[in-house]
Protein backbone atom coordinates (compact mmCIF):
# COMPACT_ATOMS: atom_id res chain seq x y z
CA UNK A 1 0.00 0.00 0.00
CA UNK A 2 1.21 3.66 -1.03
CA UNK A 3 2.00 6.01 1.73
CA UNK A 4 -0.85 8.05 0.55
CA UNK A 5 -3.22 5.48 0.71
CA UNK A 6 -1.77 4.63 4.52
CA UNK A 7 -2.40 8.67 5.38
CA UNK A 8 -6.24 8.73 3.60
CA UNK A 9 -6.62 5.52 5.72
CA UNK A 10 -5.34 6.96 8.95
CA UNK A 11 -7.57 9.78 7.86
CA UNK A 12 -10.29 7.93 7.68
CA UNK A 13 -9.54 5.77 10.78
CA UNK A 14 -9.43 9.37 12.53
CA UNK A 15 -12.62 10.57 11.36
CA UNK A 16 -14.57 7.49 12.53
CA UNK A 17 -13.26 7.63 15.73
CA UNK A 18 -13.73 11.42 16.11
CA UNK A 19 -17.44 10.75 15.07
CA UNK A 20 -17.94 7.95 17.85
CA UNK A 21 -16.81 10.13 20.40
CA UNK A 22 -19.06 13.41 19.30
CA UNK A 23 -22.29 12.60 20.48
CA UNK A 24 -21.50 11.98 24.33
CA UNK A 25 -19.89 15.16 24.23
CA UNK A 26 -23.04 16.64 22.72
CA UNK A 27 -24.68 14.45 25.03
CA UNK A 28 -22.68 15.82 28.16
CA UNK A 29 -24.93 19.21 28.77
CA UNK A 30 -28.18 17.41 28.37
CA UNK A 31 -27.16 14.81 30.90
CA UNK A 32 -26.19 17.28 33.08
CA UNK A 33 -28.72 19.75 33.58
CA UNK A 34 -31.28 16.90 33.40
CA UNK A 35 -29.44 15.42 37.11
CA UNK A 36 -29.21 19.55 38.29
CA UNK A 37 -32.84 19.37 38.03
CA UNK A 38 -33.49 15.85 39.34
CA UNK A 39 -31.22 16.43 42.33
CA UNK A 40 -32.73 19.26 44.06
CA UNK A 41 -36.68 18.43 43.04
CA UNK A 42 -36.06 15.33 44.65
CA UNK A 43 -34.52 16.40 47.35
CA UNK A 44 -37.76 18.93 47.92
CA UNK A 45 -40.16 16.18 47.55
CA UNK A 46 -38.61 13.95 50.54
CA UNK A 47 -38.32 17.17 52.56
CA UNK A 48 -42.14 17.61 51.89
CA UNK A 49 -42.97 13.69 52.30
CA UNK A 50 -41.09 14.02 55.98
CA UNK A 51 -43.63 16.31 57.32
CA UNK A 52 -46.17 13.70 56.91
CA UNK A 53 -44.38 10.42 56.97
CA UNK A 54 -40.75 11.25 58.36
CA UNK A 55 -39.17 7.52 57.48
CA UNK A 56 -40.21 7.71 54.05
CA UNK A 57 -38.74 11.21 53.18
CA UNK A 58 -35.42 10.57 55.11
CA UNK A 59 -35.25 7.36 52.99
CA UNK A 60 -35.86 9.47 49.48
CA UNK A 61 -33.47 12.65 50.67
CA UNK A 62 -30.37 9.92 51.75
CA UNK A 63 -31.01 7.89 48.68
CA UNK A 64 -30.69 11.44 46.36
CA UNK A 65 -27.71 12.73 48.18
CA UNK A 66 -26.03 9.18 47.94
CA UNK A 67 -27.19 8.62 44.58
CA UNK A 68 -25.80 12.63 43.45
CA UNK A 69 -22.70 11.66 45.78
CA UNK A 70 -21.50 8.52 43.71
CA UNK A 71 -22.23 10.04 40.06
CA UNK A 72 -20.75 13.25 40.56
CA UNK A 73 -17.58 12.16 42.72
CA UNK A 74 -17.30 8.51 41.16
CA UNK A 75 -18.41 8.65 37.72
CA UNK A 76 -17.85 12.39 36.94
CA UNK A 77 -14.43 12.81 39.14
CA UNK A 78 -15.65 15.84 40.74
CA UNK A 79 -14.91 15.07 44.65
CA UNK A 80 -15.51 19.05 45.18
CA UNK A 81 -18.93 19.58 43.50
CA UNK A 82 -19.81 16.15 45.43
CA UNK A 83 -18.83 17.64 48.63
CA UNK A 84 -20.90 20.88 47.41
CA UNK A 85 -23.66 19.30 46.50
CA UNK A 86 -23.90 16.66 49.92
CA UNK A 87 -23.73 19.41 52.57
CA UNK A 88 -26.24 21.61 51.03
CA UNK A 89 -28.29 18.99 50.70
CA UNK A 90 -28.38 18.01 53.95
CA UNK A 91 -28.74 21.85 54.86
CA UNK A 92 -31.96 21.98 52.17
CA UNK A 93 -33.32 18.69 54.03
CA UNK A 94 -33.95 20.83 57.20
CA UNK A 95 -34.76 23.87 55.60
CA UNK A 96 -37.31 22.62 53.19
CA UNK A 97 -39.50 20.94 55.17
CA UNK A 98 -40.22 23.37 57.54
CA UNK A 99 -40.45 26.08 54.32
CA UNK A 100 -43.47 23.76 52.58
CA UNK A 101 -45.19 22.77 55.87
CA UNK A 102 -45.45 27.04 56.96
CA UNK A 103 -46.35 27.69 53.42
CA UNK A 104 -49.06 25.36 52.96
CA UNK A 105 -50.67 25.81 56.08
CA UNK A 106 -50.52 29.48 55.91
CA UNK A 107 -52.28 29.68 52.33
CA UNK A 108 -54.47 26.19 52.25
CA UNK A 109 -55.23 25.71 56.09
CA UNK A 110 -58.37 26.08 57.35
CA UNK A 111 -58.60 28.74 60.33
CA UNK A 112 -60.43 27.31 62.97
CA UNK A 113 -60.47 28.79 66.51
CA UNK A 114 -59.51 26.47 69.57
CA UNK A 115 -57.66 27.09 73.11
CA UNK A 116 -54.67 26.30 74.28
CA UNK A 117 -55.25 23.39 77.58
CA UNK A 118 -51.32 22.37 78.05
CA UNK A 119 -47.78 23.71 77.33
CA UNK A 120 -44.83 20.99 78.47
CA UNK A 121 -41.80 21.44 77.99
CA UNK A 122 -40.87 17.39 77.78
CA UNK A 123 -37.03 16.74 77.85
CA UNK A 124 -35.06 20.25 79.05
CA UNK A 125 -31.87 18.05 79.22
CA UNK A 126 -31.26 18.31 75.78
CA UNK A 127 -32.86 21.85 75.13
CA UNK A 128 -36.27 22.72 74.45
CA UNK A 129 -38.78 20.22 73.07
CA UNK A 130 -42.12 22.20 73.44
CA UNK A 131 -45.38 19.87 73.38
CA UNK A 132 -48.88 22.29 73.46
CA UNK A 133 -52.50 20.81 73.59
CA UNK A 134 -54.95 22.80 72.14
CA UNK A 135 -58.79 21.85 71.61
CA UNK A 136 -61.21 23.44 69.14
CA UNK A 137 -64.23 25.49 70.42
CA UNK A 138 -66.55 24.32 67.29
CA UNK A 139 -67.48 21.70 65.50
CA UNK A 140 -66.50 18.37 67.26
CA UNK A 141 -64.01 19.90 69.64
CA UNK A 142 -60.59 17.71 68.91
CA UNK A 143 -57.86 17.51 70.79
CA UNK A 144 -54.28 18.05 69.20
CA UNK A 145 -51.07 17.71 70.52
CA UNK A 146 -48.60 19.80 68.75
CA UNK A 147 -44.27 19.89 68.52
CA UNK A 148 -41.90 22.63 67.85
CA UNK A 149 -42.68 21.59 64.36
CA UNK A 150 -45.95 22.89 64.31
CA UNK A 151 -45.10 25.99 65.63
CA UNK A 152 -45.22 25.32 69.50
CA UNK A 153 -42.80 27.63 70.76
CA UNK A 154 -43.95 28.73 74.41
CA UNK A 155 -45.50 31.61 72.84
CA UNK A 156 -48.92 30.50 73.48
CA UNK A 157 -49.89 29.91 77.19
CA UNK A 158 -52.51 27.45 78.90
CA UNK A 159 -55.76 28.95 78.47
CA UNK A 160 -55.05 31.18 75.56
CA UNK A 161 -57.41 31.17 72.50
CA UNK A 162 -55.89 30.92 69.21
CA UNK A 163 -56.69 30.26 65.73
CA UNK A 164 -55.07 27.41 64.33
CA UNK A 165 -54.29 25.79 60.89
CA UNK A 166 -55.63 22.70 59.91
CA UNK A 167 -54.69 20.64 56.99
CA UNK A 168 -57.66 20.54 54.79
CA UNK A 169 -56.46 16.94 53.43
CA UNK A 170 -56.19 15.89 57.01
CA UNK A 171 -52.76 14.79 56.71
CA UNK A 172 -50.95 17.50 58.98
CA UNK A 173 -50.87 18.26 62.28
CA UNK A 174 -52.32 21.98 63.03
CA UNK A 175 -49.94 24.56 63.24
CA UNK A 176 -50.16 27.17 65.86
CA UNK A 177 -50.32 31.27 64.95
CA UNK A 178 -47.03 33.11 64.51
CA UNK A 179 -45.88 35.30 67.53
CA UNK A 180 -45.40 38.90 67.32
CA UNK A 181 -41.57 38.07 66.98
CA UNK A 182 -42.20 35.41 64.08
CA UNK A 183 -44.06 37.63 61.14
CA UNK A 184 -40.71 37.15 59.09
CA UNK A 185 -39.86 33.56 60.13
CA UNK A 186 -41.53 31.98 56.86
CA UNK A 187 -40.27 34.56 54.31
CA UNK A 188 -36.71 33.52 55.67
CA UNK A 189 -36.99 29.81 55.47
CA UNK A 190 -38.24 30.52 51.70
CA UNK A 191 -35.09 32.43 51.05
CA UNK A 192 -32.51 29.93 53.02
CA UNK A 193 -34.29 27.25 50.79
CA UNK A 194 -34.59 28.83 47.76
CA UNK A 195 -30.44 29.22 47.97
CA UNK A 196 -30.13 26.07 49.23
CA UNK A 197 -31.63 24.36 46.29
CA UNK A 198 -30.06 26.80 43.28
CA UNK A 199 -26.53 25.70 45.65
CA UNK A 200 -27.41 21.95 44.90
CA UNK A 201 -28.32 22.40 41.23
CA UNK A 202 -25.26 24.37 40.63
CA UNK A 203 -22.91 22.38 42.18
CA UNK A 204 -24.65 19.14 40.07
CA UNK A 205 -24.66 21.55 36.59
CA UNK A 206 -20.73 22.25 37.18
CA UNK A 207 -19.79 18.96 37.95
CA UNK A 208 -21.60 17.32 34.97
CA UNK A 209 -20.26 20.02 32.21
CA UNK A 210 -17.09 19.49 34.06
CA UNK A 211 -16.95 16.13 34.27
CA UNK A 212 -13.43 13.86 33.47
CA UNK A 213 -12.76 10.26 32.36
Amino acid sequence: MSASGTAVEAEGAGGAEGSRTAPPGGRKPVSSVLWAVLVPALLLLGAALGQWMTWAGVVVALATIAVAACVIGGSWHRAGAAALVSFAGFALMLFAGPAAYEAYMKTAGEPVDAVVTQVVDRDQRRGPDMSCTVRELVGERTTYEVSQQENCFGQARPGDRVEIRKDPLGLLHPRLPDSPDQRNTTQITLAITAALTLLVAGGTLYGGLRRRG
